[in-house]
């Protein structure tokens, strides 16, 4: 015979559903002036610094600020002081809204025209921080806004964790690859509009391994005008980068006819189907890709523990510091393990 429940199991029962069926459903649509009221640990100053600057930058940050008896603070902005742009689609799909964070060159919050039209077709929620257009500072702002709008969507909205991209144009292109690379566990993929960087230089540091294994999965779209020579130009150099880097899951779309200005519906549409078509991973090429990179990095180390034992810490200083700018994450805890070395060896 089947069990029945219990009358407290099922007052417990009733009275959850009566709790639930009581909470007002997220409001839909375009939501100006959004404030959030929770930051995140990922936007906080050593989480920023641990994974969007090379092991040896980020190491110098605490003793520097200690020489000035000052310390890092947690958090780079107040969040309850920050406004965003927030729409959600009607209806979430069944497995839960998508999500794009989008970081913009102005400074204003706002939707860009027509756009609406296709997050609604991708059940997708857009979220778009003011005040970090191109003058603001990328670490101090706009890279920590964005994990903030990200989180606080998700804290409000059902969203589906393996839909969540970031994007930007121009300016704010560069700044949503650089949170694509160094956050893989958050964004899945970005919308790169008129603006792309190579990584593994200084603008875009490789971020601590496990990080950027991830990364290497991750779905890249480069959205860019026709006309927008200086972009395309940039585009393909970012483009060869990752595939160096055995970024593999790279698309390239060029708008007819226009030249750096955002996409217009249509062509948003088209940059949404690309950014969230199933992946096709090839793993014996991503395997063998890695294996060169481990390979070459491993060499460099030797080079550097090479000069140490030779009792040249200044040439290892100079190998170690050239090696932390291309491989970043990747070298360490070797890397900051050599240069304590060097350091004892009076190199600096």
């Amino acid at each position: 015979m089947p069990r029945i429940a219990a009358p407290t199991a099922l007052a417990a029962i009733a009275a959850s559903a009566a709790i639930a069926a009581a909470e007002p459903a997220p409001p839909v649509g375009l939501r100006p002036n959004v404030v959030f009221t929770q930051a995140t640990p990922l936007s906080s100053n050593p989480e920023l610094a641990r994974r969007m600057l090379t092991p040896l930058t980020a190491a110098t940050i605490p003793r520097a600020l200690a020489k000035l008896g000052k310390a890092l603070s947690e958090q780079p902005v107040d969040v309850t002081r920050e406004h965003f742009v927030l729409y959600a689609p009607a209806k979430a799909p069944p497995g839960g809204y998508g999500l794009l964070v989008f970081v913009p060159p102005w400074r204003e919050a706002r939707l860009p025209q027509g756009w609406a039209a296709g997050l609604d077709r991708h059940g997708m929620i857009f979220v778009s921080a003011a005040e970090s257009g191109n003058d603001a500072s990328p670490l101090g702002r706009r890279d920590p806004l964005a994990l903030i709008g990200a989180e606080g969507a998700m804290r409000l909205y059902p969203v589906d964790p393996e839909k969540v991209y970031v994007g930007g144009f121009s300016g704010g292109s560069r700044i949503a690859m650089r949170l694509a690379l160094a956050y893989p566990d958050v964004f899945r993929g970005a919308l790169l509009n008129a603006g792309g960087d190579p990584i593994g230089e200084s603008r875009a540091p490789i971020p601590p391994a496990d990080l950027f294994a991830r990364f290497q999965s991750s779905r890249l779209v480069y959205v860019t005008g026709e006309k927008d020579t200086a972009n395309l130009a940039a585009d393909g150099g970012s483009r060869e980068s990752m595939r160096q880097w055995c970024v593999y899951d790279v698309t390239s779309q060029v708008i007819p006819l226009v030249g750096h200005i955002e996409p217009d519906a249509s062509a948003f549409g088209r940059a949404l189907d690309a950014l969230t078509a199933p992946a096709r991973p090839d793993a014996a090429k991503l395997a063998a890709c890695r294996a060169h990179i481990e390979k070459d990095l491993g060499a460099r180390l030797g080079r550097v523990e090479a000069q140490i034992a030779a009792g040249r810490p200044a040439d290892a200083r100079r190998l170690l510091e050239a090696t932390d700018r291309r491989y970043g994450g990747l070298a360490a805890p070797r890397s900051l393990e050599l240069a304590e070395r060097i350091r004892n060896a009076g190199g600096g």
